[in-house]
């Protein structure tokens, strides 16, 4: 399973690659030398930025990264919308490949930032999901869920208004129980991860 994300996340990563140097489409061939570019705003600089604090009202983006939950490998694609300038709501999905055991996030996150004018744009986040531990390498086992919350902060960089490089940072809290003892025991791991976010407008 975690190959098959490695090798989703490299197609991914090499899809930014063509959208941070797009590739011109020539028009109809009329007899002239005329290009038309996919995205026309790009024609002349590639990565314009529009002038002002970011906009993120009305707009999607995704998100797939590459990380670590503790000393272990992470891989996660996020899918957010923004319905107004501050606020954002995520889910994401989550794949630890362990050896002895393999887990599955499945999280539901609201993002708050304020925004800036510039490349740089901070935000902080939290949320709430559910983590299934599988034994082995099985997908196919009965998993073990437990209840997650998490909260962190990020970091985006825009190479253009549609794609920006995204650096994660959060703490995860594991509510579950310990065998031979009774209630909840919260186990907490650190989260980093590192990515792409994918942004499109949905106008208004």
């Amino acid at each position: 399973m975690s190959r098959y994300l490695l090798h989703a996340a490299v197609a991914i990563c090499l899809s930014a690659g063509l959208l941070v140097h797009p590739v011109p489409l020539r028009a109809e061939d009329d007899g002239s030398d005329h290009v038309e570019h996919l995205v026309p705003d790009l024609a002349e600089n590639p990565y314009q930025m529009d002038p002002g604090p970011r906009q993120f009202q009305r707009r999607l983006s995704f998100s797939p990264a590459v990380g670590w939950v503790g000393s272990q490998r992470l891989y996660v694609f996020r899918l957010a919308y923004n319905p107004n300038s501050w606020l954002g709501y995520e889910a994401s999905l989550g794949h630890n490949p362990g050896e002895s055991v393999q887990a599955l996030f499945h999280m539901l996150s609201a993002v708050v930032r304020y925004p800036f004018p510039g490349r740089i744009q901070p935000y902080a986040s939290v949320g709430y999901g559910m983590m299934l531990v599988f034994p082995g390498k099985a997908l196919n086992a009965d998993p073990v869920t437990e209840n997650t919350i998490s909260f962190g902060a990020g970091l985006e960089f825009y190479i253009r208004n549609d794609l920006a490089i995204r650096g994660e940072m959060r703490g995860l809290t594991v509510l579950g129980g310990e065998r031979n003892r009774e209630g909840t025991v919260a186990y907490s791991y650190r989260e980093a991860t590192f990515g792409f976010s994918f942004y499109r407008s949905l106008g208004g």
